[in-house]
């Protein structure tokens, strides 16, 4: 079955919709850009987007350098957005900006770690 192609209004909805507000729509690619502290962070969270995007067989495409990495996502043998780039960004938000429960067994990190903008 084809994956179905979103049109710019609908991609906008959707957006709103999954609550991925730091994701928006430009040059026909979902788009966002991730702030961290420093390179260590940067390596780390682009590990964890590349076993992602392996594990659902849907590749980003990434640009990196000290303290931000951009993810770009797009269904190419579709030619536009389809919901295989709105469960992969949702699947990357989730993990990226995951954060241990206050008062729970896992402290979380004293670091800045990795922020939305």
């Amino acid at each position: 079955m084809p994956d179905i192609v979103y049109t710019p209004e609908q991609i906008d909805a959707k957006l709103k919709e999954l609550n991925l507000s730091e994701w928006h729509l430009e040059d026909g690619w979902l788009r966002r850009k991730f702030n961290t502290d420093g390179w260590p962070t940067t390596l780390m969270l682009t590990n964890a987007i590349g076993f992602i995007c392996e594990a659902g067989w849907h590749h980003a495409d990434l640009a990196i350098t000290w303290g931000k990495i951009w993810v770009k996502l797009k269904t190419h043998s579709a030619g536009g957005i389809t919901d295989k780039d709105f469960m992969l960004a949702m699947k990357i938000e989730e993990v990226a900006l995951w954060r241990p429960q206050p008062g729970g067994a896992l402290e979380g990190t004293p670091n800045k770690f990795v922020r939305g903008r």
